[in-house]
């Protein structure tokens, strides 16, 4: 295997939404991922206009916008386009990136069958769904 998808590989190992996928079940996902970097200050989501991956962070920062108002920020581990993926509708807020970000991307149309394959990263996400409708509600 290639140095740089052993190094994804053991990325992919550190972070909580893939911990507890097996070595050959993080080999198989590397394949399905792209590795993107992202400037500072670069949208990468826009809101009510484009958008259809899942981004998981890899390093660095993103900020969520919605209507212009910074509703949260993101870190490694943290994921952003799971709603428009899974939806297949433009994205509801604007992210960008705080400071230099890299991101593994997973096109829209793979995201369905990557977590029917992986239940347990799919349950991960919803978890993480569920901590962020609480502080959105929290919001109001």
């Amino acid at each position: 295997m290639p140095a740089g998808r052993e190094d994804l590989i053991n990325d992919l190992a550190g972070l909580a939404l893939f911990a507890d996928l097996s070595r050959p079940q993080l080999e198989a996902v590397v394949h399905i991922l792209e590795d993107e970097y992202f400037a500072e200050g670069q949208r990468i989501l826009r809101q009510g206009f484009s958008g259809s991956n899942l981004y998981i962070i890899l390093s660095g920062e993103a900020a969520v916008f919605v209507n212009g108002t910074q509703r949260a920020t993101l870190g490694r581990g943290e994921f952003f386009g799971e709603i428009s993926a899974l939806l297949g509708e433009a994205p509801a807020a604007d992210v960008a990136a705080l400071h230099p970000l890299r991101c593994l991307v997973m096109p829209a149309a793979d995201v369905e069958s990557f977590l029917l394959t992986y239940p347990k990263v799919a349950f991960r996400m919803l978890q993480a769904e569920a901590r962020r409708v609480r502080s959105a509600n929290l919001w109001r």
